[in-house]
């Protein structure tokens, strides 16, 4: 036969002979038949109840075949929640590991990506061996963890993109051979046409064309989000059309732009080869608008497409499936003839019915021991129970379940209990310690690795005080952390800061002054308004093995992220079990700034929303310091909140200012006192001093207590160990009633049991309900003064001694 100069981009032959063609073809056809298969059969199991949902890949098989190809060790993916055939085409997942995640099976050696924490469809490889280590991610094809979130994926893309770049262009890298290879890695994003239309989407294109990164978006466009068609979603219908204005010329940077059918096997192979070679050799940013596919299935299981398509598109969707082009494409080259794509189809559905059967079965296997070992331990506690009828029915509850759930057996090993409540005998100290054992099973299954809990977590770095020289003198808070960031870049070539204004003038603060010079523009360096893209930079790059400092200017910028840190950073480790970390640093500023838009303390909204993520609230620049001395040793994301209003207040410069530590989780009394615990943190707590003055010339002792960290909080229970000796509690925040503080009285009085110490009720003091008006005025009179403080204080003494402290309104 005549040999075929097609290289599907298989990387080991310049060409291929026709048998050698057909083959890889066909193994292909074998890939996408068996996806949609997967999708098929998915689809009944969550139809039927054995799965809690389902969502599939089906008609963007062939287009995924052909990005597969173009993959190559070393590589990034950050995807969609359809990209089933790539995993499988890639090997990143197989159809066994697709289904035992339908199933939720909570393990990793079943389910590598998210130790069944997340829906199917969501990919993840690990990335961290057992002992915190990483891996060889050049000797990988990598994937990032998906996420639900419609778009949500494209923030992390843009940092896996500019890592490249980074690799590439930073010689002191050259030694960190395990992340990259000169920087020739491409980041592949792939996001549905309907998503397109978020911000987050424009926000990273513009972004990638900036900076010029090698990262090639794919946007799987079937005309739909759900229900909506293009017309309502897109301008133009077509978001190629729409980003016109990024296509690179010969004058300036941009894109590389491919628009391509998604049923045209070849084209697909020919484009994306093409577009991928723009990546890895130019590092330009290209993206493939891959256009006309289907989705015979519809959106997911919560409904049919039958609904809101008419027969007209139906018919056209049926005509134009990918799989069936595909197929009639390889009879009329020869390829292959019915006969043979008829057997080909038939063991491909043998093949996955067996892979699904496989996974159910190792799943029912577990639980079959657990339930054998439940019914045998109620049997033995009936023989001795008084509630022998009650135990028999809960038994052939147990035994009549059809598919037969954890949370059944447990639910049932409960009741078992209640019902002997109060009884004693062998029998049931054996069910009970079943259910205990269970208890930390179910733990490590359902709630372990929120953060890594590796040896490297920074909750083991130790703890080294600052040392001083005697003649230190004063300097502006500022400058301590220049110092510390000095000597922590100079120590450590993996460390990167960007943000808005950070790089030419060091910060609006001068934090950073003078480093941009000192260590290059690489390393410190600007970025444009753009909040979700700056934490997004930095999660690509931490997953590339290097330890960014992304800087939110100031606090009450960091909502414009939220949506980023909330999903993606800090349910990184958690939703992988503990397969990839990310350890950002956040750095920002707030506190008691002045005016609507600058008061930065929505400390409630932070701490109950970024759990995942350690939150760090220093008092002073000191702190600060220490608290980035730790961070930058461990392997965790944090978020760091400096006190705005201390970069000009005076503190001595440790003479190890790069090496001294501040343990998190770790409280401090500021202050012994006797009669009233505060708790306060950051900038409140140098007025919550100031009162304490005030207060001893009323005769009352105060003992202040900084937690340090609100996540975690004063892990040591120091707050209730001094309301066990003071019997009061005040917690003084300026965030609004009911926010930080509530958690904090949480964590003291529940968590910390110190509930048991008080003489009197706990009491906040916090901001008032709105945002400070402009002016000192406006921050007098909204948020807690000295003033405040000093009478809340006298209140709650006069509510035990009122002849001592009679009231004064």
């Amino acid at each position: 036969m005549q040999e075929i100069a097609f290289t599907l981009t298989e990387p080991e032959q310049a060409e291929l002979s026709f048998a050698d063609f057909k083959k890889l073809v066909l193994r292909d056809y074998r890939i996408a038949v068996e996806s949609r298969q997967t999708s098929i059969l998915g689809r009944k199991e969550a139809l039927t109840g054995r799965a809690k949902f389902g969502i599939f890949g089906d008609g963007k098989e062939v287009a995924q075949l052909a990005m597969a190809k173009a993959f190559k060790k070393g590589d990034w993916r950050a995807g969609y929640y359809r990209d089933q055939t790539f995993a499988f085409a890639t090997g990143i997942s197989n159809v066994t590991e697709f289904f035992a995640q339908l199933y939720a099976h909570p393990d990793i050696e079943h389910e590598p990506s998210s130790g069944g924490r997340q829906m199917n469809s969501h990919f993840a490889t690990r990335s961290i061996n057992e002992d915190g280590s990483w891996k060889n991610q050049v000797e990988m094809k990598n994937s990032s963890p998906d996420i639900s979130t419609t778009g949500g994926q494209m923030a992390r893309l843009i940092g896996l993109a500019w890592a490249s770049k980074f690799y590439r262009e930073n010689k002191e890298l050259a030694a960190m051979d395990k992340f990259s290879i000169n920087g020739n890695e491409v980041a592949f994003g792939t996001i549905g046409n309907g998503s397109t239309s978020e911000g987050i989407f424009f926000e990273v294109i513009n972004a990638a064309g900036v900076l010029q990164v090698p990262m090639a978006v794919s946007v799987w466009d079937d005309g739909y989000a759900i229900s909506v068609p293009s017309k309502y979603q897109t301008t133009k219908e077509d978001i190629s059309e729409v980003l016109k204005g990024f296509q690179r010329d010969e004058k300036a940077e941009g894109f590389e732009i491919f628009k391509v059918p998604g049923w045209d096997y070849p084209g697909l192979c020919e484009t994306y080869e093409k577009a991928a070679e723009f990546c890895r050799t130019e590092h330009i940013p290209v993206l493939i608008h891959v256009t006309e596919l289907t989705q015979p299935l519809g959106h997911s299981t919560s409904g049919s497409h039958e609904r809101y398509k008419s027969k007209d598109r139906l018919k056209w969707e049926n005509e134009h499936d990918c799989l069936l082009k595909m197929r009639s494409w390889m009879i009329d080259s020869d390829l292959a003839n019915a006969e043979e794509l008829d057997e080909l189809e038939a063991q491909a559905k043998l093949y996955v019915r067996d892979c699904q059967r496989k996974a159910l079965d190792n799943l029912r296997e577990e639980i079959q021991v657990e339930k054998e070992q439940t019914v045998k331990l109620i049997r033995d506690l009936v023989s001795v129970s008084e509630q022998q009828k009650a135990l028999e029915t809960l038994m052939k509850l147990v035994e009549n379940v059809v598919d037969l759930g954890r949370k059944d057996l447990v639910s049932i090993v409960r009741r078992s209990l209640w019902l002997t409540a109060g009884t004693s005998s062998p029998e049931r100290d054996m069910l009970l310690r079943l259910y205990q054992q269970e208890n930390e099973k179910n733990a490590v299954r359902y709630h372990s690795r929120q953060f890594s809990n590796t040896p490297h977590s920074p909750l083991n770095i130790a703890a080294l005080l600052p040392v001083y020289a005697e003649n230190a003198k004063p300097i502006d808070g500022r400058e301590i952390l220049n110092a510390c960031f000095t000597a922590n870049f100079t120590r450590d070539p993996r460390i990167i800061a960007f943000g808005e204004d950070v790089g030419a003038i060091g910060d609006v603060n001068q934090g950073f002054a003078g480093l941009q010079e000192k260590f290059g523009s690489f390393r410190i360096t600007d970025t444009g308004i753009r909040e979700s893209t700056i934490i997004g930079q930095a999660i690509g790059l931490s997953l590339r093995g290097l330890r960014p400092i992304a800087e939110i200017q100031y606090v009450d910028y960091l909502p414009y992220a939220m949506n980023v840190l909330m999903d993606d950073l800090t349910t990184m480790s958690y939703r992988t079990f503990g397969g990839q970390i990310a350890p950002v640093i956040v750095r920002t500023r707030g506190h008691r700034l002045e005016g609507i838009w600058h008061s930065g303390s929505p400390m409630g909204t932070i701490v109950n929303a970024l759990r995942g993520m350690h939150i760090c609230v220093p008092r002073n620049m000191t702190q600060a310091a220490g608290m980035y001395n730790t961070l930058l040793r461990g392997d965790e994301p944090a978020l760091v909140i400096e006190c705005l209003n201390g970069y000009r207040l005076k503190e001595k410069l440790p003479a190890n200012v790069g090496d001294f530590t501040v343990p998190l989780g770790k409280a401090e009394i500021l202050k012994q006192g006797k009669d009233i615990t505060i708790v306060s943190y950051g900038s409140t707590l140098r007025l919550v001093q100031e009162a304490a003055i005030e207060l001893e010339k009323m005769g009352i002792s105060a003992e202040i207590v900084d937690p340090q960290t609100l996540y975690p909080f004063d892990l040591d229970q120091l707050c209730a160990s001094s309301v066990k000796k003071t019997n009061k509690l005040l917690v003084v925040d300026e965030d609004v009633p009911g926010a930080a503080s509530a958690y904090i009285l949480q964590q003291i009085v529940e968590k910390q049991n110190a509930y048991y110490y008080l003489d009197s009720q706990p009491r906040t003091l916090t901001a008032k309900d709105h945002r400070p008006p402009y002016g000192s005025d406006g921050d007098y009179f909204s948020k807690p003064s000295i003033d405040d403080m000093i009478e809340i204080v006298y209140e709650m003494m006069g509510e035990s001694k009122p002849d001592q402290f009679p009231k004064i309104y």
